[in-house]
């Protein structure tokens, strides 16, 4: 049964707090995830652009910016994880840290990525 003391869940909430950071000013991580993310930011972005075309990144919520940004690159480039496991994660992210529309509009975004990858 899943719980917010999972080790996978920390591990997310970590990784989600470095990209959150990351977004004001550069700086040191041992965060692999996070580093990993970084690294891959322009495939994640792009990926980004296409399921959520109406919100460009720099109008997007910072937090749930971070959320997204770990939620493509889990489904898009790591793999390890069942799609609907990392959204599934991605709506408990968004509704721990973010607002009230946070987690429907992850939700969408992570779904509408689904389809993408589907068409493909």
């Amino acid at each position: 049964m899943k719980t917010s003391l999972d080790p996978r869940h920390k591990k997310r909430q970590e990784t989600i707090k470095v990209l959150y950071a990351e977004s004001f000013h550069t700086q040191p991580t041992d965060n692999l995830t996070a580093k990993a993310i970084l690294s891959s930011l322009k495939k994640v972005d792009r990926m980004l652009f296409k399921v959520a075309p109406g919100f460009p990144i720099e109008k997007i919520n910072k937090v749930d910016l971070a959320i997204l940004r770990l939620g493509i690159y889990e489904i898009l480039i790591e793999k390890k994880q069942p799609q609907k496991v990392v959204i599934d994660e991605a709506i408990e992210l968004a509704k721990e840290f973010g607002g009230d529309t946070s987690p429907g509009f992850v939700n969408g975004a992570l779904g509408k990525l689904i389809k993408v990858i589907e068409k493909k």
